[in-house]
């Protein structure tokens, strides 16, 4: 690969020769005024399933060049198992029950289907496109579309944004992010990149390779977003489907093909990114919205449930004159971006902003400071799917069923699969997560009886 074959090769030596930014001139206070911003979303790219996490196969040998030489957060959490309600969480740093942005309609009868919308769901809320345009930023986004429409309220803040094509790829997404970035690369901008590359509904143009099917599959399944929807469906109807393992095993690697082939088309736009002179003034971030599922708990895709294969996401950040190679094991937030680039790029925000921001700035921890946080997802898919969860720092996760009160404990150190439920082994803790996290409810003016024995339309929509 160009990229990662001459990229710290010529910016070692530009950083030592010209640069502005060189290592020996280490930025030690964190002060990022004027820099740009751009933030990648490799939408539904589970974290297990990358390179710089410890995954067997070279999926993602872009973004662990940038993890080595940047921040790589091991341990990122999605406040949403879906893109709708994760997205705008990092854009406002409000948690679900409160943007209420949870599902693509607000109301949705079969025949009535009202769409929901920041503007109306939220009126008051600003979003971090809105706070960098009034610091005189230039604001682009180049989107997938469906989860991300600006009909969703994604737009709002933005000078730009490309939304016209329903789970498009970085394919579609990337070449007129670079045109945009060629006509305004004098400017400091913020840009939000995303693209499904990774996603269910999302084909290879070309079909699959196999490039990482290791073994002479002869099952019936041929791959592709028919048949994943199928699962999706079956699995939400029935709650399992059934699969061999070589079945997962043949899945599993036509998902790790879709991830590498996002990386080569992101090692193309980086290649350009570079050649405009941008790599030295922009603070990158590289995430996913979500993971997926594919088969730990015997279902396919997200939404439906908060196991970490859903909210757990690979998390970067690039900070041009730092020299990186830091792994933060500490627990971090979705909601915890937009704090994290406002006190990047030292911009000062109003009271009310302030208090929106439910998140909190991850400068200290890349300072070597000690941070611990506390992570809760949520997930309303398709209106009547409604789970909450706690993640505590050190290990213990409970999932909640609002709607039958059900209740799911793990510890994750010993069990990071989440396969054994230890609600009756261990009775006192999780009582204790429950207690903590109906006071987060509480807080989020969300009522479990609300949900009790609720009858709800299925949305059939995704």
């Amino acid at each position: 690969m160009r990229y990662t074959k001459t990229f710290f090769i010529t910016a070692a030596i530009s950083f030592i020769l010209i640069s502005p930014f060189a290592y020996s001139q280490e930025k030690k206070d964190f002060d990022y005024s004027g820099y740009s911003v751009l933030f990648v979303s490799f939408d539904a790219l589970q974290a297990a399933h990358t390179g710089c996490l410890g995954y067997f196969r070279n999926t993602t040998p872009l973004i662990d060049e940038f993890s080595r030489k940047g921040f790589l957060f091991t341990q990122a959490i999605s406040q949403a198992s879906w893109t709708v309600p994760s997205t705008m969480s990092w854009f406002t740093s409000l948690y679900p029950s409160e943007h209420k942005v949870v599902n693509k309609y607000s109301q949705y009868t079969g025949e009535k289907k009202v769409l929901a919308n920041l503007k109306e769901l939220s009126p008051g809320v600003v979003t971090l496109a809105e706070i960098l345009k009034k610091n005189s930023y230039a604001t682009a986004g180049f989107t997938g579309d469906a989860g991300v429409s600006s009909g969703f309220g994604f737009g709002k803040g933005f000078d730009a944004y490309i939304d016209d094509r329903k789970f498009a790829g970085l394919d579609y997404s990337a070449p007129p992010a670079l045109e945009w970035l060629k006509e305004n690369k004098d400017k400091k901008f913020f840009m939000f990149l995303h693209g499904y590359d990774q996603h269910g509904q999302y084909d290879p143009p070309g079909g699959f390779t196999r490039r990482f099917v290791d073994f002479d599959y002869k099952g019936p399944l041929k791959g592709g977003k028919e048949e994943q929807g199928v699962f999706r469906e079956e699995g939400l109807e029935k709650g399992f489907i059934e699969l061999t393992e070589k079945d997962v095993r043949f899945w599993r690697a036509l998902y790790d093909e879709k991830i590498y082939d996002a990386n080569q088309r992101f090692e193309k736009f980086i290649e350009e990114f570079e050649k405009l002179g941008l790599l030295d003034k922009t603070i990158i971030i590289l995430t996913s919205d979500h993971g997926t599922e594919f088969y730990e708990h015997k279902r396919f895709d997200h939404g439906f449930s908060l196991y970490d294969e859903l909210i757990h996401v690979p998390l970067v950040i690039y900070l041009p004159g730092k020299k990186g190679e830091e792994v933060i094991r500490k627990q971090v937030r979705g909601i915890d971006l937009m704090p994290t680039i406002i006190d990047l790029l030292r911009i000062n925000v109003n009271d009310k902003i302030k208090n929106q921001i439910r998140g909190v700035s991850l400068v200290p921890l890349m300072k070597k400071e000690p941070m611990d946080l506390t992570a809760y997802s949520e997930t309303d898919y398709r209106l009547y799917v409604h789970l909450r969860s706690i993640r505590t720092p050190d290990g213990w996760k409970l999932i909640y069923d609002l709607a039958s009160n059900g209740k799911e404990l793990y510890d994750l150190n010993k069990d990071p699969g989440e396969l054994e439920n230890l609600v009756s082994k261990e009775p006192v803790k999780a009582y204790e997560l429950e207690q903590e996290l109906f006071k987060w409810l509480i807080s989020m003016k969300s009522s479990p009886a609300y949900y009790r024995n609720k009858e709800e339309l299925k949305i059939k929509e995704y």
